[in-house]
């Protein structure tokens, strides 16, 4: 005899739960639904996130190579904040991303601007796909 045969047949019914609040009516904001609702902009901030790595591993190369970029404060800039910011607004929940997306839009910028003859140019992928994921969040 094995023991399958002993125990009951478990029983898997497809639905979600429903979170109430005190009173008894369904919560406006559940879990779910929060996810649900930034599903939208994810794409966009994980398409952000992996051009802001490049981007600013592209500086520090270009900080710390044969041939150095000026250690200007742009430079340092792009150098350290991109790829942290970016990693914030994609991996926090909407409400809080909702800050770091825009934060990340004024490093971007701000670096950009900078180092616009040396390594700026290679943000600006970044700087686009964050500035969708920016509206996007701010729409949901």
């Amino acid at each position: 005899m094995t023991t399958p045969d002993h125990s009951p047949q478990r029983i898997y019914r497809a639905g979600s739960a429903r979170v109430l609040s005190r009173d008894g009516t369904p919560a406006e904001e559940t879990p779910a639904a929060a996810a649900a609702a930034a599903a939208g902009s994810w794409p966009w901030r994980q398409a952000a996130l992996l051009a802001c790595i490049a981007a600013q591993l592209i500086t520090i190369a270009d900080l710390v190579g044969a041939d150095p970029i000026p250690a200007t404060w742009t430079a340092l800039l792009l150098a350290a904040a991109p790829a942290p910011l970016a990693a914030a607004a994609a991996f926090l929940p909407a409400r809080m991303a909702r800050l770091a997306a825009p934060l990340t839009l004024v490093a971007l910028v701000t670096g950009i601007v900078g180092e616009i003859t040396h390594t700026g140019l290679f943000f600006l992928p970044g700087l686009a796909t964050m500035t969708v994921a920016a509206l996007r969040l701010w729409r949901e």
